[in-house]
């Protein structure tokens, strides 16, 4: 159970203790696809800026709204193994504010790790993490009829360009480039602060 009057579960702790030791195994033991790159610069074939979203809030803007930064997708979970990366993601934001945008997806799509409701994942996410960046209304990131619009865009090559890959759990991170390109997928084994990513954002 989650209580919103405290910091974290006793999962939820135990978990974020357990996160160094994953992206151990993961440097170990990379999964295969787990970092993609636009190699040929393909561009859209549809515009990300035309996509609408809806904040936690339940307010919706068009994605047009951070035209000319670069955008780090990323779909979320609270009881996560990788749940921790909430942290990472927030000091990237600092550190990158003028020229990238970090937009959380939250999503109970991998073994029910986000039963929250809207308002509990925002004060969750406020209360452990510090976080600032934008978060959006929980939805599916997964291919199917209840994929959110946003999803279906950076998971369909006829739509972005050359991607068909899908969300693999918690925490992958899609980056998109100032012009609305999409240049990278990042599977969660990718810190937010791995040098690949730092590299691919400063490019």
């Amino acid at each position: 159970m989650y209580y919103p009057n405290s910091s974290m579960t006793f999962q939820q702790t135990f978990l974020k203790f357990i996160y160094p030791f994953l992206l151990f195994i993961n440097k170990l033991l990379p999964a295969k696809d787990a970092w993609l790159i636009n190699q040929n610069n393909k561009l859209p074939l549809t515009s990300i800026y035309t996509i609408e979203v809806m904040a936690n809030n339940n307010d919706t803007f068009l994605l047009e709204k951070y035209k000319g930064k670069k955008l780090l997708l990323v779909n979320t979970a609270s009881n996560c193994g990788y749940t921790a990366q909430y942290k990472e993601l927030e000091t990237l934001y600092k550190r990158y504010k003028d020229k990238l945008v970090i937009i959380a997806f939250p999503s109970n799509d991998f073994r029910g790790q986000e039963p929250h409701a809207d308002s509990t994942i925002a004060q969750f996410c406020k209360l452990n993490y510090g976080v600032t960046f934008p978060v959006m209304k929980k939805g599916s990131v997964l291919k199917g009829e209840n994929q959110t619009e946003i999803y279906k865009w950076l998971t369909d090559e006829t739509k972005n360009g050359w991607c068909k890959k899908e969300p693999t759990w918690n925490f992958c991170k899609y980056l998109i480039n100032e012009d609305g390109t999409l240049t990278n997928f990042f599977y969660q084994g990718f810190s937010p602060l791995d040098k690949r990513v730092i590299e691919a954002i400063e490019k």
